[in-house]
């Protein structure tokens, strides 16, 4: 018997340090990890100890037994990325898990972390992992609410993904760690007072700006971006007043990445799958009146080179409610096919049937080998200009023919990139939407030069690649910057008290909210829940948050 990684993996790689035979791949020190889709179980290594399921986070890792139906495909992905002879051999013993050993005369090191998402999570477990320190880290976020994208970014229909949030409450529940929750840096305080009060800070901010279309009629009422939407699903608190006019019959999603994704699978699944969801209600209401019953996913290349994953694409397959069909705009299929996992999506593409044949259900069309040239309309949306695309450079490149189709649509979501947002007295790479860096320390963009003290991980870092699991490592490499110059007298002492932080934050922030306010408010969502078979009713103004934190509430 072997066991096998599904849907839910998070890539952080924590089955990859309890494998007593390295079978898992890839490890964080393999090449491609920081791309790869999933971790893979080799078939023929695995000793079926067990090892990985209790280590999963995610609960991603089930015997090849006791597999559903629908998962069976997941033994043959693990199959192919094992026969590719790049992936093997490989030792029979893992590397050891790295914990930095610091040896100063001063033992005690303050760090702030901005952002309290996948990154800032990691990079904090790890600093506290840091043996010989005595280490104190104050995490800040400007929400009220902890975890970053796992709450507002993950879809809610991936509750098994979510479930990495365990392991970072296991981390906010250890000693050194201080959370400073709806209080923005630049705003209740500044970058050079962080300084001030931190021999370092780390900024783990994500990238939640998105990258435009640049089309004629991207303003217009109708024409949303796929984050915006996102976000507003999930309950984002900044987003939850916003409204979507979902009353056409056609939506067209810009791009084909796992994002494009959910907003599909959103947009086209059954009310009551939705309503078995932590999705905000506000999200649940609108769906419930919305017209659309297609849903176009235009991706500007062919099917080998699809955005989605693999484990994405099955898992929009497997929904029920509505039939998922394949527009490949005719392409000839070439003479060298996809290799290793690759093929199966491939296949999986190739199983899908090319127009709908149950015109009673609802589709979402995989449509390949078109690009936007002009969102339509006067007032509002009406539709989409195409422009026909044909694959030079062995599919590396879509150039645009001469053949322009339009589609009526009544809404388009552009989902095409992420971008970071400048912060206040940092440098930023403008080009790349990030934090200009040398493996994590942030240097000036000219000189590239070490900005003293200044830190970062995670999509600020390195742009928008990879899933929650990736930045894992990319915060270890930070920390591991961090605590080099720390050893070695590059950062500067703290001039302020932890006790003057918390007077500066309450004076500027009086509704600030600790660890134990966040877990007042989990609380009551989650109880708020019971009885309807949802995970939690989510909260999505701050102020019911803070309301909900300052209420008197038993543990529970």
């Amino acid at each position: 018997m072997t066991h096998v990684i599904t849907q839910s993996c998070c890539n952080d790689a924590s089955c990859v340090s309890v494998c007593p035979v390295n079978c898992i791949h890839p490890t964080p020190d393999d090449a491609g990890y920081a791309t790869a889709e999933m971790l893979y179980i080799d078939p023929d290594g695995c000793v079926d100890c067990g090892e990985c399921v209790a280590a999963c986070p995610v609960d991603a890792i089930v015997a090849d037994n006791d597999l559903l139906s629908a998962d069976r495909r997941y033994l043959e992905i693990s199959s192919r990325f094992f026969a590719d002879p790049a992936h093997k051999p490989y030792s029979s013993k893992p590397e050891p898990v790295r914990i930095p050993r610091v040896e100063v005369s001063d033992r005690r090191l303050r760090v702030a972390v901005v952002g309290s998402g996948p990154a800032g999570c990691f990079a904090t477990e790890q600093l506290l992992s840091c043996q010989g320190l005595d280490v104190e880290v104050h995490v800040f976020d400007r929400l009220p609410t902890p975890w970053g994208l796992v709450r507002f970014g993950v879809a809610p229909d991936h509750q098994r993904t979510k479930l990495i949030a365990e392991s970072f409450e296991r981390t906010a529940g250890r000693g050194g760690v201080e959370f400073h929750l709806n209080v923005e840096v630049g705003q209740h305080i500044m970058h050079h007072e962080l300084l001030a009060h931190h021999h370092a800070v780390i900024y783990t901010v994500g990238a939640p700006g998105d990258v435009k279309l640049n089309i004629p009629g991207e303003v217009l009422p109708g024409s949303y971006s796929a984050t915006e939407f996102v976000a507003w699903y999930n309950g984002h608190p900044d987003f939850a007043e916003q409204s979507f006019d979902l009353s056409a019959e056609r939506a067209i999603v810009v791009g084909n990445g796992n994002v494009a994704l959910d907003v599909a699978r959103v947009l086209a699944s059954d009310l009551n799958y939705l309503a078995s969801t932590d999705i905000a209600d506000h999200a649940l209401k609108a769906l419930a009146r919305s017209s659309i019953r297609e849903v176009v996913v235009l991706g500007r290349r062919g099917v080998a080179q699809a955005a989605f994953t693999t484990a994405e694409l099955m898992g929009l397959v497997a929904c029920e409610g509505f039939e998922v069909i394949v527009d490949d705009g005719g392409e000839p299929r070439r003479e060298s096919e996809p290799q290793g996992v690759n093929a199966v999506k491939a296949s999986i593409l190739a199983e899908l049937p090319r127009r709908p044949t149950r015109s009673t259900e609802k589709q979402v069309v995989l449509r390949f080998l078109g690009s936007p040239v002009e969102i339509l309309g006067d007032d509002k949306v009406r539709g989409l200009r195409i422009v026909r695309n044909e694959l030079i450079d062995d599919g590396q490149i879509a150039r645009a023919t001469a053949e322009i189709d339009e589609l009526e649509c009544g809404v388009v979501f552009r989902s095409i990139g992420y971008r970071g947002l400048r912060l206040p007295e940092l440098p930023f790479d403008d080009v790349h939407g990030t934090l200009p860096n040398e493996r994590g320390r942030v240097v000036e963009s000219a000189t590239r030069t070490p900005v003293r003290g200044v830190y970062t991980a995670g999509w600020i870092k390195r742009g928008p690649s990879g899933v929650i699991g990736t930045n894992k490592k990319c915060a270890q490499e930070t920390v591991e910057m961090l605590l080099d110059d720390y050893s070695t007298g590059r950062l500067a002492a703290p001039t302020q008290s932890v006790g003057d932080l918390r007077t500066l934050i309450a004076r500027r922030q009086p509704q600030t909210l600790d660890y134990q306010g966040w877990q007042a408010i989990d609380r009551q969502e989650r109880s708020a829940a019971q009885g309807q078979l949802r995970p939690r009713i989510k909260f999505t103004s701050v102020a019911d948050m803070f309301t909900a934190a300052s209420a008197v509430a038993a543990p529970g």
